[in-house]
């Protein structure tokens, strides 16, 4: 055996190319040249000589200048026709060389001296084959196909040498039992092949033999220089290795990905294409019946026509790789028994044409040849499977982008009554989105495991059968029947998660009310109430956390423990069936290899089949939502010119309703100069646009038209209107709305005035009567309307067919962009008409004080001050909105907005108010009542033919017959409240580009700066790991690390003492023969002793299994309730300026998203990082314990390690943050939408929001797309350095045992680890990535748990209190000044001021005069830092917070509702009677409203009181206040939303049930505090006037006397 590697001794080694024999035949051409096989080989290095010098100058000397000419964008763009063939067969051209190499390598060591010719030409081939391909792509990047005639030449002379060389061997007798013969015979048809390919580019290209080349144009993706993901166009070697990431990723570590960087994605997978693509085939679907079938199963049908071919590619590569991986085992097991043979003679191969050829039997015979083969068969095996991963990946995120986009196109003919009825809500459609579009993906990633996975265990289980017989069968008959256990466990797992997600649902929205309404909370000491109840459901999801604890350390348990008992249990079965029994170490570790294989898909199929019923389930979910009632249908979009109303000098919108502030009616202002929107679409790339797919619908004129008076712009006849199919909500309307007139709509709360709006604009169901838009005054153009807005039924056409409407809906609708964003809403800028708009709202005061001016960002929860900016940001304000601003403020809105700007344009506009004192104003009243029309007309009409109603109009409004007086516009807001809103606008805007707070910390511009962040992007979070792992406390983390430890090594000594045991069964083999005994066992050796303790140690690394996985859980959970526990304490008690500068959605983000990653991901992310780095550490110890030798290679290949797995850690990093950025965007859009629809369908802007869906959702898919291009990028490298590992270990274990006589058993040993370390370290870096991305959310949390609490504490303890105190009421302020923080200036300046008990005090000023700061001092809400506030004799600041609290009462401006029960509501701390509770609801004008509901007080209350009006919550709060019945009430502007009716009532019921007690009114509407005692007026944190309201009316000068004119 030995002879074969080594030469004989004595002989001398001399170089000679035919050999240096003295005997050699090599040199003989007696029978003629060719008839010499030396010559032939010479003969054949002629065509790669020929080609090394011809291409070596070009591509060395002349390439720099030549490419220097060319100007491309891309070196990528253009492939010659055969592109990727050529790369394939150069492929399988190398790797046919490399095998020749190997022959002639292993036919010359038998004999004696070298002969070059047998090896030498395929290695000048093997250049020339890589030079062929270099070459080649140069030319091809260069466009120069010219330069190709090099490649044509050597194609043909090679092609010509190989059949000489191929004829010959055949007129030899050489045949196909020699392996030189099958090599060249593959040669001369690869060569052959690659001329043909080479011909095909001259037919295709004419470079040459033809008058006129051919031009190519690069693809369009090309040409455009913002496409940076070139996986499509790169060739074929960069495709599989990710070569052409190498710059991306590297450039991570110098600048930050962000969305600039990594550009568009190309034409071919943008969510447009794909959708259109997916539309196609459910309009196929639709031929054969001509309806949409209904079901699931015509979604998957058109799924799998739309996007089922790339996943057969998918799965084709998959199974391809799995076969490939059995070559692993196969190799060891070859490898192994070759060197482990006695020493024997060789038989002589035979010899012809003067040279030795070998069988292919002989050449695998060769232990290196195996070991080449293995790395070789690894690369490939590698390369496949991460090329299935990719494209199955590629395709998911395809599918989910056109799913996205035709739940988009749903939503947007959506029936309004579906959401406003509760079958659908805001919450689900985002589910549709963010989970069942994503567990489509995820199907459609794993769905070729399940055509893969059958494949891999049948050979698998043959392959185990062949080296081990029946016992083999019983080894797998244990993975199979344990198989479904895991898929039990998985199950159970599914649904622990899916309890657990109930659990942290309802936790998060209590956490979401507690937050929302924590300034009630706080002012009310309901604290600990709401904190109690967030803590009882936190202690439930705990419970499911346990349970999900245990499961996922059983499956973990099983993962490890499945394959160590499949072993066991074979092995021993093995040596109990035969005594004699053949367990070699090539057996033995070959048998453990295919172990390690079998396991693998057995643990997927669980994964798969959950991914699988996901995905039917969510495909159900689609199927439902896809079926929901529309308002139009989808239809084929046609290219036709509109027909309706053409381009008159007039403005867009026909009319202007509005019963909400909202930026469409700010557009409906800047609309006047606007040209067609298409002439404005041209200004975009064509192919961006929704519109070339959508195109130009044909809008109006379609439907009957019908007679219409020529001054009525809208008409409602007979109409009865409803939201579901019960009773009509509005009945029996007839109204009509006047062309270029204001018309008002009046009514109480509730009477339906905004359901009349959505009737007019279609939103509604029509159960009888007629809509009638008269839209022939205003003749337009539409060019962005979209097929989609067509009608569906006749009867509806009146309503749809009409010209765009600025609607501003009741609920506040802001857009998450910027304030101009919001203001033109997508509308051309026209400075002049910007400037006027900005005017009427008085919004510029607010915009200076902005960090960014009109470009500040705007999001959901800004602090109250910001409100009164947002009220004005749009231009039409209705007054039941509007009354949040000043009395001033809301008179200019009305004098400069709408009677000026809207009225001189002659525009329609129909506002919906509850300031009566406006109707003078209007040309058109409509009165409503009970839900139908109570009268319409002019006020005169009304006068006339209501007089009832025309005088309770008048007493309301506190008017005379005298005109209506104006007042200057309000004063700015003071420094104090600018500053605040700043710092507001500043956290949000910090909240926009949250990313890891140290890229905050460091966030400068100097350079020196940049690069420290960047130095800290590279390095781990040690600090937070750190934090972590204390959290668990000190027993469980040596618990931990001792379980760690002791499993990994009783895993080594497992092996080890196989590999022990295996080799003295072959040495006692060769003992046997020398001694001639017949058995093993009759020659002393025994297996029953190894047996024993193999067993031994396999069961005490089962139970260490088991021990390791609960630590971890154990660890996660301790954690986990530590960290949440601590947090929701501190944020409970943390200051309310924490809230006023912090945006909601950040604080809610720790509790959702940061929670739910320390509670399910960081436990499961620890568990494989410990695991996979123990793994790979002892992996490679073990390589170096058996081949020492291995340790000089190991260091160039753990320093490319380190330098992949740092590059890819900050890439990965900023691509996961950057596709969770981008989702956020996409997912707020889609809310946006839902909430918006009404507002987006009457302005009929679906198609520039379908236009901001594409680019959302474009964004979201590239981030994904490179982030999984830079996994495989990881994967690929760590493989390969992986298959450098095996390649070194093999020949180095193989050289040992030849020469040092290392037991086979250790060479299996070593081989078997070398071969799962690339697995370990792609876990491990992969793991690392994982873990300092989600150790993020441990150092945000961190930074919470920072925050100082409000002092709780007071100098007396609750005992010292008296018990009813305040029994009067008497508040006296002294010398009081207040401030919000230390680092701003006061609010309220030395104020000093004396209240009666019983007295009723009303405070008012302008906007931001410190009004609400005042309120908020006598809660220490605020900092006093001079001064006190005494009320009965108690100094308040010597009080406990939470005594202090409870015991006064206030009403807040905001009305906020919580969900739960009436009761609830009213007293969450149960201490009132129902009595008491119906009484309240009695004052607060209530009680008939609660009497009608089912359960009565035990009604339901929706999230935030939406089954409410706004009036009836603002009610509820002012019910709450009455129920604690405190001696002193304080009032915040809190009749804000209600109707002047309702309020003048409650004034009254105010003044005689609290009689006795003090009430401290700040008020809006100056005429509530006519009848208080004592009135203060402030300006700029001081008190103004301080008085009776008779003595300061009776004052000329006085700013109150003012303030009542104003309010008249």
């Amino acid at each position: 055996m030995i002879s074969r590697y080594k030469p004989s001794p004595g002989s001398t080694m001399s170089l000679a190319f035919c050999g240096s024999e003295n005997n050699s035949s090599a040199y003989n051409v007696d029978r003629g040249v060719l008839n010499n096989g030396c010559f032939l080989d010479a003969l054949n290095v002629v065509p790669h000589v020929f080609l090394l010098f011809i291409t070596f100058p070009i591509l060395f000397i002349g390439w720099g200048s030549q490419s220097s000419k060319v100007h491309i964008h891309h070196s990528t763009w253009l492939h010659f026709p055969g592109h990727n063939l050529r790369w394939l067969l150069t492929f399988v051209l190398l790797f046919i060389l490399v095998c020749e190499i190997a022959e002639g390598i292993v036919s010359d060591g038998f004999t004696v001296s070298l002969h070059l010719h047998m090896y030498m030409p395929a290695a000048l081939a093997f250049m020339a084959g890589i030079t062929s391909i270099v070459y080649y792509h140069n030319i091809e990047t260069s466009n120069f196909p010219k330069l190709l005639l090099a490649l044509l030449i050597y194609w043909v002379l090679a092609f010509i040498m190989k059949t000489i060389k191929f004829a010959k061997y055949t007129e030899h007798g050489i045949g196909p039992r020699q392996l030189r013969y099958c090599i060249t015979g593959l040669l001369v048809l690869l060569y052959g092949l690659l001329l043909a390919v080479e011909i095909n580019v001259i037919l295709g290209r004419r470079y040459m033999c033809f008058a006129n080349p051919r031009e190519v144009k690069p693809p369009e993706d090309l040409q455009d220089l913002g496409v940076r993901f070139l996986q499509p166009f790169v060739n074929l070697l960069s495709k599989a290795t990710y070569w052409w990431m190498n710059t991306f990723i590297t450039s991570a570590h110098r600048r930050p990905i962000d969305l600039k960087v990594i550009g568009k994605l190309p034409i071919a997978m943008r969510a447009l294409t794909n959708y259109i693509k997916l539309r196609q085939e459910f309009e196929e679907q639709k031929k054969p019946q001509g309806t949409a079938p209904q079901g699931p199963k015509w979604i998957w049908l058109a799924l799998r026509k739309a996007f089922g071919r790339p996943l057969i590619l998918s799965i084709t590569f998959r199974i391809m790789a799995d076969l490939l991986g059995f070559a692993g085992p196969l190799c060891i097991s070859g490898i192994v028994h070759h060197i482990s043979k006695d020493n024997r003679t060789i038989q002589q191969p035979m010899k012809l044409l003067g040279i030795y050829f070998i069988s292919s039997k002989e050449f695998l015979e060769n232990a290196y040849v195996l070991a080449v083969l293995l790395f070789i068969t690894l690369l490939l095996q590698r390369t496949f499977l991460q090329a299935s991963y990719y494209v199955a990946i590629e395709t998911g995120i395809n599918l989910r982008g056109a799913i996205q986009t035709k739940i988009y196109n749903k939503i947007m003919r959506l029936c309004t009554s579906n959401m406003s009825m509760g079958e659908l809500n805001v919450a689900q459609i985002c589910n549709l989105v963010a989970i069942d579009t994503n567990q489509l993906m995820w199907f459609f990633f794993l769905c070729p495991n399940l055509w893969a996975m059958p494949v891999q265990i049948i050979l698998g289980v043959i392959l185990l059968y062949y080296l081990l017989g029946i016992s083999a069968l019983i080894g797998a008959t244990v993975i199979a029947v344990l198989a479904p256990v895991q898929y039990f466990v998985a199950t159970k797992l599914s649904q622990t998660q899916k309890n657990t997600l109930e659990y942290s649902s309802e936790r998060l929205k209590k956490t979401n009310e507690l937050l929302r309404g924590i300034k009630l909370l706080k002012l009310y000491a309901w604290e600990h109430i709401f904190r109690d109840s967030v803590e009882e459901t936190r202690g439930k999801e705990l419970t499911s956390l346990q349970a999900f604890a245990l499961y996922t350390s059983i499956s973990i348990f099983m993962n490890a423990a499945i394959p160590i008992a499949a072993v066991l249990t074979t092995f021993v079965v093995h040596v109990h069936i035969s005594e004699d029994a053949d367990l070699s170490p090539a057996v033995a570790f070959a048998s453990l290899s295919l172990f390690h294989i079998l396991v693998t898909p057995l643990f997927l199929l669980s994964s798969v089949v959950r991914s699988t019923v996901k995905a039917l389930v969510s495909v159900q979910k689609l199927s439902e939502f896809f079926s929901s009632d529309e308002i139009g249908e989808e239809q084929e979009p046609k290219a036709t010119v509109s027909s309706g109303c053409s381009n008159h000098n007039q403005n867009r919108y026909q009319a202007v309703s509005s019963s909400k502030p909202f930026p469409s009616s700010s557009s409906s202002f800047l609309s006047r100069y606007f040209q067609p929107l298409k002439v404005v679409n041209r200004k975009r790339p064509p192919r961006d646009e929704w519109n070339n797919y959508s195109s130009q619908g044909d809008q109006e004129g379609d439907g009957p038209s019908q007679e219409v008076d020529q001054d009525i712009c809208i008409k409602i006849t007979s109409g009865y209107f409803t939201w579901t199919d019960g009773p009509p909500t509005l009945s029996d309307v007839d109204i009509k709305i006047p062309f270029g007139k204001l018309t008002m709509i009046v009514g109480q709360v509730g009477c339906g005035k905004s359901s009349l709006l959505l009737a007019a604009l279609g939103e509604m169901q029509r159960v009888s009567g007629t809509v009638i838009w008269n839209s022939m005054p205003i003749l337009k153009s539409e060019g962005d309307e979209s097929p989609t807005d067509r009608d569906a039924a006749a009867g509806d056409q009146d309503i749809r067919k009409r010209c765009p409407v600025a609607y501003a809906s009741q609920k506040p609708w802001l857009l998450n962009s910027s304030v101009v964003e919001n203001i033109t809403f997508e509308m051309p800028m026209i400075k002049s008409r910007y400037k006027a708009v900005i005017e009427a709202c008085s919004l510029q005061p607010d915009i200076d004080i902005l960090p960014q001016g009109d470009q500040t960002e705007i999001g959901y929860h800004l602090i109250r001050r910001t409100e009164t900016a947002d009220q004005r940001g749009q231009s039409l304000v209705p007054a039941d909105q509007r009354c949040l601003s000043d009395i001033h403020l809301s008179d200019h809105l009305m004098q400069d907005g709408i009677l000026k700007l809207l009225r001189e344009e002659k525009r329609t506009v129909v506002l919906v108010t509850h300031k009566l004192q406006y109707l003078p104003h209007a040309d058109w009243i409509i009165a409503m009542k009970d839900r139908t029309i109570q009268t319409e007309g002019t006020l005169k009409d009304i006068q006339n033919s209501e007089p009832e109603l025309f005088r309770q109009w008048k007493t309301l409004m506190h008017r005379q017959d005298r005109e209506f007086e104006t007042e200057t516009v309000a004063e700015n807001m003071t420094n104090l409240e600018r500053k605040n809103l700043r710092r507001a606008m500043y956290s949000r805007e910090a909240l926009r580009t949250e990313e890891d707070e140290e890229e905050e910390s460091l966030d400068s511009d100097d350079d020196d700066n940049l690069s420290q962040v960047m130095r800290q992007r590279a390095t781990i979070p040690w600090r937070s790991c750190s934090t972590y792992l204390s959290s668990a406390g000190l027993l469980l983390l040596t618990l931990l690390l001792l379980s760690q430890l002791l499993k990994h090594s009783l895993m080594v000594a497992i092996d080890y003492w196989l590999a022990h045991w295996t080799s003295h069964v072959i040495t006692t083999k060769i003992d046997a023969s020398a001694h001639n005994c017949t058995l093993v066992k009759d020659c002393g050796f025994s297996h029953s002793w190894y047996l024993s303790v193999f067993s031994v140690l396999c069961c005490l690394g089962i139970v260490l299994c088991l021990a390791t996985s609960v630590t971890v859980e154990w660890t996660g959970l301790k954690v986990a309730k530590e960290l949440h526990h601590n947090l929701l304490n501190k944020i409970i008690l943390a200051p309310m300026r924490l809230f006023e500068t912090t945006p909601l959605g950040s604080i809610l983000n720790r509790f959702s998203t940061d929670t739910n990653t320390i509670d399910q991901h960081i436990p499961t992310t620890l568990e494989c990082l410990s695991r996979s780095t123990l793994l790979c550490l002892s992996a490679l110890g073990v390589i170096s314990y058996v081949t020492p030798v291995f340790l000089i290679a190991l260091l160039p290949l753990a320093v490319a390690c380190y330098f992949i797995q740092k590059y890819f850690r900050v890439a990965s990093r900023d691509l996961q943050q950057l596709e969770d950025a981008t989702q956020l965007p996409l997912l707020s859009h889609f809310s946006e939408t839902v909430e918006g629809l009404s507002t987006i369908r009457a302005l009929r802007y679906e198609p520039r929001f379908r236009q901001r869906l594409l680019q959302f959702t474009d964004a979201n898919n590239i981030a994904s797309l490179f982030l999984t291009a830079a996994n495989r990028w990881l994967e690929v490298r760590m493989e390969y350095v992986g298959a450098c590992v095996v390649l070194v270990a093999a020949v180095a274990s193989i050289t040992n045992s030849l020469y040092n006589q290392l037991p086979p058993g250790l060479v299996g040993l070593g081989l078997t680890y070398a071969l799962m370390v690339s697995n370990y370290m792609n876990w491990m870096v992969r793991n690392l990535a994982d873990m300092e991305v989600q150790l993020g959310s441990v150092k945000r949390i961190n930074g919470l748990l920072k925050t100082e609490p409000e002092n709780y504490e007071g100098l007396l303890s609750v005992s010292q209190v008296p018990d009813g105190w305040p029994r009067q009421g008497e508040i006296k302020i002294q010398n009081l000044s207040v401030r919000y923080d230390t680092t701003l200036k006061p609010v309220l300046k030395n104020v000093n001021a004396h209240v009666h008990p019983g007295q009723k005090v009303g405070i008012c000023g302008r906007t931001g005069s410190g009004k609400s700061s005042f309120s908020l001092a006598f809660f220490r809400m605020v900092d006093m830092f001079e001064g006190r506030v005494v009320i009965d004799n108690i100094d308040i600041s010597k009080l406990p917070l939470q005594t202090l609290r409870s015991r006064l009462s206030i009403i807040l401006q905001d009305p906020f509702l919580f969900s739960g029960t009436i009761r609830f509501n009213l007293d969450p701390e149960m201490k009132a009677t129902d009595e008491m509770l119906w009484e309240a609801l009695e004052i607060a004008q209530l009680k008939p409203v609660v009497k009608t509901l089912p359960g009565g007080l035990d009604a339901m209350v929706t999230e935030g009181g939406e089954n409410f009006s706004q009036g009836q919550r603002q009610l509820f709060c002012l019910a709450r206040a009455f129920v604690r019945k405190s001696s002193i009430l304080i009032m915040d502007e809190a009749t804000a939303s209600i109707d002047m009716a309702t309020e003048s009532i409650l004034q009254k019921v105010v003044m005689t049930s609290f009689a006795d007690r003090t009430v401290v009114t700040i008020a809006h509407r100056v005429h509530t505090i006519l009848n208080a005692d004592l009135v203060i007026v402030m300006k700029r944190g001081i008190i103004l006037e301080y008085d009776t309201p008779q003595a300061l009316l009776d004052r000329e000068d006085s700013v109150f006397a003012s303030f009542v004119r104003a309010d008249k």
